[in-house]
């Protein structure tokens, strides 16, 4: 008796300190940066929306998104890996409970010998139980485990929704850029040919020489061969855009509107640490990192005895059927038993396992941080990005409206007579490099606002019925302990 009390007053002692040691540590302060290092004034300060395309003022753009938020196939695969990933957190969380289960059992003996003949029917039907009572914490670290690997998985889904969402708009817009191309590549093509019947005029009636003639023959093909490189261009961007939707390619087109009368939405970003409540990326390297942290608590657990509490009860024939005494006759039963094992040699296995989770979990916080750090520089890529193009505004405009001036000019003054062909010549190409670059900087203000709305999580928030996430000023690994 005094042999046992005095163990099950170790065992409760060997729970108290294994359950110290089990509990993760809370990692060391470092700083955040204050501000973004590109920040637009703070009364322009404003996070995206969750519906932040709504901002370009496009029906269509609005109804593609709609479409790929139902249809497109990384989504589809994002949310059956949620349904996984639940399914592991439930199978993970029944190892707390008991278990349960009913059985039944029949067994004929017969036998015959000098002295006669002989035979019974043994039967059961029990309920059977059994618990491993948790005292180290390693099932509920197994069940937390899990737990934040879904809250991870919706995460990484809202990280491909982001992801999505934006491709489909940046797809969106360089079609409608393409489409503009194609435009200006025709009228240039158009202006080219006026050019050509301004030559082949002059130089009927002897005002123009053969290698006039011949130089915008040349640059009239450079102008059609243009046409068919952008057409591909845009075939291809609509083949990419329809994948985004989860349509084949074949027979898609969108209607498309003109690029100048799309709106461009005012985003701006806040404080740098809101980040962590706002990019889905870094709620899911925070999960894992929870996860991780548990598992590890489950490793140390597992160095530690395990109890396991049984109990069964029904009607057997026998009542009682023990190496001892036997107990003839129907009637009711009750087993009860524990069980406790301690690994006393395994080769080194469970230290093993401690020190993988160790190493995990230091992995994870790397992984973390870079996270953080990856967000910063999109972050501050996208709002650079966008200050460096909104200082080249007034430029690109006065660029493309003395181009157009120039080729105009000399275009009139050699129809006229008093112009040099070359002159012409030179303002014709400058002015259709010209406005195919004013296009394509009208396309890179839009990307930049669709990649600052993605970097700044696009209106994503860490839900409230989750753990909330370590701020980033938690981004130590816990410390090795190599002491059970």
């Amino acid at each position: 008796m005094f042999l046992g009390s005095t163990f099950l007053r170790c065992v409760l002692v060997g729970g108290l300190c294994a359950g110290c040691s089990s509990q993760a540590t809370k990692p060391p302060t470092v700083t955040f940066p204050t501000a973004f290092e590109q920040a637009l004034p703070a009364d322009t300060v404003s996070w995206p929306s969750k519906d932040w395309y709504h901002g370009f003022a496009s029906p269509e753009l609005d109804a593609l998104i709609d479409q790929a938020t139902s249809n497109n196939f990384d989504l589809s695969a994002a949310r059956a890996r949620i349904a996984q990933a639940d399914a592991r957190a439930r199978q993970a969380g029944a190892a707390i409970l008991p278990s349960v289960d009913a059985g039944g059992n029949a067994n004929f003996l017969a036998g015959h010998s000098v002295n006669g003949t002989a035979h019974e029917t043994d039967w059961s039907a029990l309920l059977s139980a059994s618990y491993e009572v948790d005292f180290w914490g390693k099932n509920r670290a197994t069940a937390n485990s899990a737990k934040y690997l879904a809250i991870a998985s919706r995460a990484d889904r809202d990280t491909v929704a982001l992801t999505t969402l934006s491709g489909v708009a940046n797809g969106y817009f360089q079609v409608l850029t393409l489409r503009e191309r194609l435009s200006i590549a025709r009228g240039n093509l158009d202006a080219a040919r006026g050019l050509l019947a301004i030559v082949e005029s002059r130089y009927k009636v002897g005002l123009s020489n053969p290698v006039e003639l011949a130089t915008q023959k040349a640059a009239l093909a450079a102008a059609e061969l243009t046409i068919p490189e952008l057409e591909q261009l845009e075939e291809e961007a609509l083949a990419a855009l329809a994948v985004l939707l989860g349509r084949p390619p074949e027979g898609f087109t969108i209607k498309g509107a003109p690029v100048e009368s799309l709106v461009e939405p005012t985003v701006a970003g806040g404080m740098p640490s809101d980040l962590l409540w706002r990019r889905p990326d870094i709620f899911t390297a925070e999960a894992n990192l929870q996860s991780a942290n548990a598992n590890l608590v489950a490793a140390r657990a597992a160095l530690f005895p395990s109890l396991t509490l049984t109990a069964s009860g029904g009607v057997q024939n026998p009542a009682l059927n023990a190496a001892v005494l036997t107990l003839s006759g129907v009637g009711p039963t009750v087993n009860l038993g524990a069980s406790l094992v301690q690994t006393i040699f395994d080769g080194g296995k469970l230290r093993a396992m401690r020190a993988e989770a160790q190493a995990k979990d230091e992995e994870l916080v790397t992984s973390y941080r870079a996270t953080i750090l990856a967000a910063l520089v999109d972050v501050e890529n996208s709002l650079s990005a966008v200050h460096h193009l909104d200082a080249a505004r007034d430029f690109q405009n006065e660029n493309l409206a003395q181009s157009e001036r120039a080729f105009e000019g000399a275009r009139l003054r050699y129809k006229e007579g008093s112009g040099d062909f070359l002159t012409v010549l030179e303002a014709q190409k400058i002015v259709y490099a010209v406005r195919d670059q004013f296009s394509q900087y009208k396309l890179a203000r839009l990307q930049a606002l669709v990649s600052l709305c993605k970097a700044l999580g696009g209106g994503w928030q860490a839900p409230p019925e989750s753990s909330p996430p370590r701020r980033a000023a938690e981004l130590q690994p816990t410390p090795r302990n190599n002491n059970r």
